[in-house]
């Protein structure tokens, strides 16, 4: 079993992802990166390792049942637990997404990434998360996924979004309740919210760097044993639901 921490970060090929993982690498973690795409995934591993990250690649698509299994195997076999799981991995189809025009089938697209995906992964890998001392479970949600912004005149968050908003507000509830589930476990769960970042998300319209959109995710994955769980933050501290 690997002495050191053992990290997972989904869609870790690119963007704030891999920034994700090279934060976490720094610390001296060994960084598990997740991706569907095979040279993109060994391209973020290269890359991280030149910079002295202990990474290694795990073939991951959150959509599929067997993919998922498969990476838990990967891990258990190369480390025997998992540390953190950052959930990070997700799509938008289409900006503004208005829901008066929205796809269903784009929609249910989105859910399963960036909701049911997360569900997927996080069982999948609670076996080994249990087998940690300091378990961490990171899930990437959004400003614009908070209720209180979108209701809030002024706020202006991200526009009308019938699609990948309330796929990130689906999240938050779905993240509260595993927090329940798991309170007096000792795995602590918590949504980050990286901000505008450029990413290909959003046409890289973002003015946040994707190193910035890590931090967020970065310090909730690194919190002591009695930090928070089940909460919405930004680098700045809570945020609104």
């Amino acid at each position: 079993m690997s002495e050191k921490t053992i990290a997972l970060v989904t869609g870790a090929n690119k963007g704030i992802g891999y920034e994700i993982a090279a934060g976490l690498g720094a610390l001296g973690w060994s960084v598990g990166i997740g991706a569907r795409d095979e040279q993109r995934r060994d391209e973020a591993v290269a890359k991280l390792r030149a910079a002295g990250v202990d990474a290694f690649g795990v073939t991951l698509d959150v959509t599929d049942d067997d993919s998922v299994a498969a990476a838990a195997r990967l891990i258990e076999e190369r480390a025997g637990r998992l540390d953190v799981l950052v959930n990070n991995a997700g799509i938008a189809e289409g900006w503004p997404d208005v829901p008066t025009a929205l796809d269903p089938q784009v929609l249910l697209r989105m859910v399963d990434t960036n909701v049911v995906g997360v569900v997927r992964v996080t069982n999948a890998m609670l076996p080994l998360l249990r087998r940690s001392a300091h378990p961490r479970i990171v899930n990437q949600s959004s400003h614009v996924s908070s209720l209180t912004f979108q209701t809030t005149p002024g706020m202006n968050r991200g526009g009308i979004s019938g699609g990948y908003t309330p796929t990130k507000t689906y999240l938050n509830a779905v993240t509260i309740q595993y927090a329940k589930e798991l309170e007096g476990s000792g795995i602590l769960i918590n949504l980050a919210c990286p901000g505008y970042v450029a990413t290909d998300l959003n046409g890289f319209q973002g003015t946040l760097t994707p190193a910035q959109g890590a931090a967020a995710s970065i310090r909730l994955a690194t919190l002591p044993d009695d930090g928070p769980s089940g909460g919405l933050f930004d680098a700045d501290g809570v945020v609104p639901w």
